[in-house]
């Protein structure tokens, strides 16, 4: 969740035609509700894919995890706090989740309210992000990014006996944790990891020495023909609320075993990093950022190295686009965001749509129009 649309990057003529990502959003008026489709000034229609599945509320970065047979959907709560776009991210200013959970795909959607309150997180500054969640021995465990006083993001987590809250933050952030989007995963043999990371707004290309550098890069590591900063991975604890060994890199190679490179902006690490397993392989799926792409890589270790194997989803309406997959009831699916409700690029709403692997083990491409 960093930055408004730059041109220094091509997106796809589709979406530059249509005016859909936030650069336009100024320009661009939209009629959409709920179930229509949105109509332009210039007279044309985009048809949506899936339908927003509230609009109560603006949500956005959609982590979906099924408990005890039953679909639960940790995202942020877009709010509009007047604050102007700028590469930092700063517009998105959300202060506390609200968590949805439905019995089914398709099903009736509902709004469990206000879970867990950035006034009630200790340590907290500003920026209540994309957050996730998990479950263990009796225990559900919230996972949230949010910028201490210091204007530093760390992650977070906070406990409650129940899928929905309200959760208990702890007085610190997790040690050692830094950046943005926490994404959880338990493996088979009962294991879990998080990843984590997210550079430009999301801070992480600021921590390449070890340590947070203020005055770093805004951007990346400004070295092109360098590998690109990886997501990182860390194994957790039993206890889910601390690392149990050093921080790694989440590697992502190409076709040659070799890292992706800074300047592969159509194929690198940006933010929004997600794990899940099919057919005994590691699927990482992330946000190239600023081209706007979901990408997958796959490896055979949780930790990886990954190889990329190619996009899954076609960019989004609106600048930011972000994601998580879940399997029920023998099938896959994928919740993402996009701006249909409002047209603007912090202002999202939370969407879901049927994931399919193909034989070859690659994932079918996902475009979100029609």
């Amino acid at each position: 969740m960093n930055k408004q649309f730059t041109t220094a990057k091509l997106v796809p003529a589709l979406f530059a035609s249509l005016c859909i990502l936030s650069a336009c959003d100024s320009s661009t008026k939209k009629t959409a509700n709920a179930g229509d489709s949105t109509k332009t000034d210039t007279g044309k229609k985009v048809k949506y894919l899936s339908e927003p599945l509230i609009s109560s509320i603006y949500t956005a970065d959609p982590s979906a995890h099924v408990f005890n047979g039953k679909i639960y959907i940790y995202p942020s709560h877009d709010i509009d706090a007047g604050i102007p776009e700028n590469d930092n991210g700063d517009h998105f200013a959300m202060k506390d989740y609200h968590i949805l959970s439905m019995d089914s795909i398709g099903g009736k959607v509902t709004d469990n309210g206000v879970a867990l309150d950035i006034k009630d997180i200790p340590w907290a500054g500003r920026q209540l992000w994309a957050p996730d969640a998990a479950f263990k021995n009796g225990t559900y465990y919230l996972y949230f990014p949010v910028k201490d006083k210091k204007d530093v993001f760390h992650i977070g987590v906070a406990t409650a006996a129940s899928p929905v809250g309200p959760f208990k933050a702890e007085p610190e952030p997790i040690a050692g944790s830094y950046s943005i989007d926490p994404a959880v995963f338990t493996d088979t043999d009962g294991k879990t990891y998080m990843y984590f990371g997210g550079i430009w707004g999301g801070q992480l290309q600021r921590w390449i020495s070890g340590k947070y550098e203020a005055d770093g890069s805004k951007t990346d590591s400004k070295q092109e023909d360098a590998p690109a900063i990886s997501c990182k991975v860390a194994l957790l604890k039993p206890d889910m609320k601390t690392f149990d060994g050093a921080v790694k890199d989440g590697v992502i190679l190409d076709s040659l075993g070799k890292p992706l490179l800074t300047k592969d902006h159509d194929r690198r690490f940006f933010e929004g990093s997600w794990m899940h397993k099919y057919n005994g392989k590691y699927y990482f799926t992330y946000s190239t950022g600023d081209t706007h792409l979901l990408c997958y890589a796959i490896g055979d270790s949780p930790f990886g190295p990954f190889t990329y194997k190619g996009i899954f989803m076609k960019p989004v309406e609106g600048w930011t686009t972000h994601h998580s997959i879940i399997e029920i009831k023998g099938k896959w699916y994928i919740f993402y965001h996009d701006t249909q409700l409002s047209g603007k690029t912090h202002l999202r709403n939370v969407k879901v749509t049927e994931l399919q692997h193909n034989a070859d083990g690659s994932i079918k491409l996902i475009d979100p129009f029609l």
